[in-house]
This record gives structure tokens, C-alpha cells and sequence, in this order.
């Protein structure tokens, strides 16, 4: 792994780059409410960056930099990009890689052994699993258990953004695969507590929910884990 200060500055840059291309939203009146039933007073959406080429790139180099620092790069066989946000960058992290690609759907359609999995994937192949963004797991549990029951071991995940609030070790408990992230709730915190570009109110909110994510979700009509 590459020192804390070069860490830190991808974080901060990474970050940076997704408030430029609109990825953060507060809300104020009421609180954003995830599939797994948690809440939050902030949303992520990284789909709005496949519209930036420049971006898009240097987000996917970044990715596969902070891989190789880990010495996460060697022994993968297949790049498995996740249903539906993750595909493209999957596909861009296995074409700089020169890998095979499946992708992997979050519910099975059909039978056969593509009904989950598609492409060609063997018992034995370690797979790097790439999606754009990871809240509490369940989805990433979901495409596990898929590649899994096709024979593959899931060595690692990259995701661009990873809220870093839920128990995501618990649920991937069973794989557990290495997770890398390229920033955090708490990376936009540092770059907007600098910039004053968000209302303090909304800055206030997020660093409470920062301070007790079960609570705050708790106390917003979500679930407390």
C-alpha cells in the first residue's frame, strides 16, 4: 500500500472531482432512503460520470494505480464488472488490463449457466469485482454468491466511492474479499468543511450522521443495522 500522504491526496482530488461533476446531493427536507433501508441526508451518483470522458479515465487509472500500490494486480483472471452502474467501468479497467470481462446480474433470468453471470467464466478464475459505488453490501453480496456458485473466488472489489458508514465487512463476511475505494463520506466532508461551497447546516447534518450511522438512520425512519 502507498503512504497515507499520497493516499490522501488521491482521496482529496478523487472527491473533488465528484462534487465537479454533480455525483453529491444533499437533502434537507428529508432524508434519502437506500434499497437495504438505511437513510442518509447525503446521496452518491456516480452514473453521471460516464459523461465525462477526461474524468472517467483518470478515475479508472486512478483505480488500477491504487491496485498495483496494494500489489492487488497479480493472479487476476477476470474482470467482473456489476449489473448495472459497474459494467462500464469494468469494461474499461479490463480493457487497460488486456483481461477477460463478465458482467453480473443482481438477480438471475433464465437458467443456464448464464442466468446470473454472463461471459465465460471457469471454476478457479479470481476475479477482480468493479462496481462504481458500495453503501451497506447487499448488492455486492448478492454478486458473490453469483460468481461463486459459478466456481470463481472474488479476491477483490474496487469501487470509486464507498460510503465507509455500514457494517459492508459483516455482510461480505463469507467471501472476504479486499475492498478498495477511492473516497469516502468523510473524504467530501475534508474537501467541503475547505471549500464553503455547501450551507454549514448541511455540512452540520452530514458530520452528525458521520458520528453515528445506525443512530442517525435510526432517528430518520431508516433501519439501525
Amino acid at each position: 500500500m502507498s503512504g497515507n500522504r499520497t493516499d490522501l491526496t488521491l482521496q482529496a482530488s478523487v472527491s473533488q472531482a465528484l462534487l465537479d461533476a454533480g455525483c453529491v446531493r444533499f437533502r434537507s427536507d428529508e432524508p434519502f432512503r437506500l434499497p437495504s433501508g438505511w437513510t442518509s441526508p447525503v446521496y452518491i451518483d456516480c452514473r453521471r460520470l460516464i459523461s465525462y470522458p477526461a474524468l472517467r479515465r483518470a478515475l479508472v487509472q486512478q483505480g488500477l494505480a491504487l491496485l498495483r500500490d496494494r500489489d492487488r494486480l497479480t493472479g487476476i483472471d477476470v474482470i467482473a464488472g456489476a449489473e448495472s452502474s459497474g459494467i462500464a467501468f469494468a469494461a474499461w479497467v479490463a480493457e487497460l488490463l488486456n483481461l477477460p470481462m463478465v458482467y453480473v446480474r443482481k438477480e438471475a433470468r433464465g437458467m443456464g449457466p448464464a442466468a446470473q453471470v454472463v461471459g465465460d467464466i471457469r471454476p478457479g478464475d479470481r476475479v477482480l469485482l468493479v462496481d462504481d459505488m458500495m453503501a451497506a453490501g447487499r448488492s455486492k453480496v448478492a454478486f458473490c454468491e453469483a460468481l461463486s456458485a459459478a466456481g470463481a473466488t472474488v479476491q477483490d472489489i474496487l469501487v470509486l466511492f464507498d460510503y465507509g458508514t455500514f457494517p459492508t465487512a459483516d455482510a461480505l463476511s463469507r467471501w472476504k474479499p479486499n475492498v478498495h475505494a477511492l473516497a469516502t463520506w468523510r473524504d467530501v466532508l475534508d474537501v467541503l468543511n475547505k471549500s464553503g461551497d455547501v450551507p454549514e447546516a448541511e455540512l452540520s447534518e452530514l458530520r452528525a450522521f458521520l458520528s453515528d450511522p445506525p443512530h442517525w438512520s435510526s432517528a430518520h425512519g431508516g433501519i439501525a443495522g
